[in-house]
């Protein structure tokens, strides 16, 4: 009865089942896996939220494929305040990132096409990829011990076997690495010699630590080869409930235009952004550096209590050059799944075992810095005690 791509193993693993159990039977359980900002104590003024929704603009429906104009150009002076030259007519507006991909999974790829996907990574790009008959593989990121990087050897190797595009996550979900000046240009050349397209999840594009020290650039600015940069308010503005991102479209013109023509017919079909959140995505945009600096300064204390509080346990906190995560690696002898649910069993703190990231090495976890400090703080005192 039921279509073949939707043929997912719908049973809990043991942790999800554990924390199940603590929270029914009433107990207070430390979730240092929280990246959901309205749940993190982010305070977001109602006089900047709410203000936009009185318009009376939002009674009237004029639909157009990529978005409103005004939405449109937000989005271009979002990329102008980060040195990027965007014209509107490369955006193309979706409901959030998810939907993005659907788009260019639509756009790209036939039935069994395949796609690569980095990892560590985020688990729900496989998802996005089978509900779009998209077959995936996986090229590694590695960990020199100072940074992480693209294996390009690796990725060239699976590229042999007929690729259509190449996702980057920059910066990356957990590791927090951005994709290199110097891999672009790499890419580039790949992306030529395999017929490729680039795909960059740049979501977390405003978190970066160090921006002088670590540039994370963005593939907008990429005319190397077919890319498209995502982005979109879940993160830039802290507001995922409001369900709105992009598309930037960039590359070899003669592509561009012909990606563009194509994008605009699959987002007629759909039609998903809604007419309130465009009239207020200009007015949310140009105001988005005070939600910003309130995170950043949330996950660097965040990031700094954790590093020192380990400083002397058998846990080093890897390297991390953006984002709302933080990557740790024991040496207790333990795979990280049985690790972590001793850990909410005895202590009553959740984190994520490296596997949901798909690690290839059993010892690593995954912990969110956006939790309050004060929580963080004790969830961390407990791993430190355990």
């Amino acid at each position: 009865m039921f279509a073949q791509r939707t043929q997912w193993d719908l049973g809990e693993n043991p942790l999800a089942l554990e924390l199940d159990k603590l929270r029914a039977a009433g107990v207070s359980v430390l979730d240092l896996t929280e990246s959901n900002p309205t749940k993190a104590g982010i305070a977001h003024p109602a006089d900047l939220i709410l203000p936009p929704f009185q318009n009376t603009a939002n009674l009237l429906y004029d639909p157009h494929p990529k978005g409103m104009q005004k939405a449109r150009e937000a989005v271009a002076r979002y990329y102008a305040d980060k040195g990027i030259v965007v014209s509107p007519e490369q955006i193309i507006l979706t409901s959030a990132s998810s939907e993005a991909y659907t788009f260019l999974f639509r756009l790209l790829m036939n039935p069994h096409d395949r796609v690569l996907l980095p990892v560590p990574g985020y688990p729900l790009f496989s998802y996005l990829a089978g509900l779009n008959d998209v077959e995936t593989a996986n090229y590694r990121l590695a960990f020199d011990g100072q940074s992480w990087g693209i294996d390009f050897e690796f990725l060239k190797k699976e590229a042999r076997r007929g690729v259509k595009a190449v996702v980057l996550v920059s910066p990356n979900n957990p590791t927090g690495s951005c994709v290199r000046p110097d891999e672009i240009s790499r890419l580039n050349a790949l992306c030529a010699d395999f017929d490729m397209a680039l795909i960059s999840d740049e979501v977390f594009a405003d978190y970066v630590f160090d921006p002088v020290k670590t540039p994370c650039p963005s593939l907008a600015a990429n005319t190397g080869a077919l890319s498209f940069a995502l982005g979109g308010l879940s993160k830039a503005m802290a507001l995922p409930q409001m369900k709105l991102g992009w598309i930037v479209v960039n590359g070899p013109q003669d592509q561009v235009h012909e990606a563009i023509s194509r994008l605009e017919i699959i987002a007629d079909t759909y039609l998903s952004v809604n007419t309130p959140v465009q009239n207020a995505a200009p007015v949310w945009l140009a105001k988005r550096g005070e939600i910003t600096a309130r995170i950043m300064a949330r996950i660097r204390a965040n990031y700094v209590y954790l590093s020192a509080a380990v400083a002397t346990t058998p846990i080093n906190v890897l390297p991390t050059d953006a984002g709302w995560y933080a990557v740790l690696q024991t040496d207790m002898g333990l795979p990280g799944d049985e690790w972590a649910l001793r850990l909410l069993k005895e202590k009553h703190v959740f984190v994520h075992p490296g596997f949901f990231f798909d690690f290839e090495q059993e010892d690593h976890f995954v912990v969110s810095l956006l939790p309050p400090e004060n929580i963080f703080q004790e969830g961390v005192r407990r791993v430190v005690d355990f």
